[in-house]
């Protein structure tokens, strides 16, 4: 559902864009619909207002560290990643998340554009991984069934 709103968002804007940048080069206008394709993006993260737990930002959107306790969480946060089409720092990220799970059920995952989410750990443990990021809608974040424990990510 919300890839086709933002789709629509998408289009709007570089329709818009594309109009008002007429005579400019084709590095400054794909410059440009990256930087509109990012916002649109960064429109799906959660908000930090409605973070359960202390966000704080990288580079980019794409990493930083996340650290939250939890009491009886039922819903789903994106924490990190966007929409760009060619992000400045590359495609790797390095992801490292610990879970604690006291009662109930989480998830920590992975999605990327229409695909499945991939699910990067649901039990109290660590992982550690290095992910290669497809062009496209790359989130990272954590979904709970009535969950109960702490979550810390790091994400470079």
């Amino acid at each position: 559902m919300y890839h086709k709103k933002i789709f629509s968002l998408v289009l709007v804007c570089t329709l818009a864009i594309g109009l008002s940048l007429t005579g400019c080069s084709k590095d400054e206008i794909l410059d440009q619909y990256n930087n509109v394709v990012q916002l649109a993006g960064n429109a799906t993260l959660t908000g930090d207002l409605s973070l359960k737990g202390k966000r704080t930002y990288g580079d980019d959107h794409y990493t930083g560290t996340y650290v939250a306790d939890y009491k009886d969480f039922s819903k789903t946060e994106y924490l990190f990643g966007g929409t760009s089409i060619e992000r400045e720092n590359g495609k790797d990220i390095s992801v490292s998340c610990d879970l604690e799970i006291t009662e109930g059920t989480a998830q920590v995952f992975w999605v990327s554009g229409s695909d499945d989410p991939v699910i990067l750990l649901e039990a109290t443990d660590s992982y550690s991984e290095t992910i290669t990021l497809p062009e496209g809608g790359n989130y990272i974040g954590i979904t709970g069934n009535n969950f109960t424990g702490h979550v810390e990510l790091d994400i470079k």
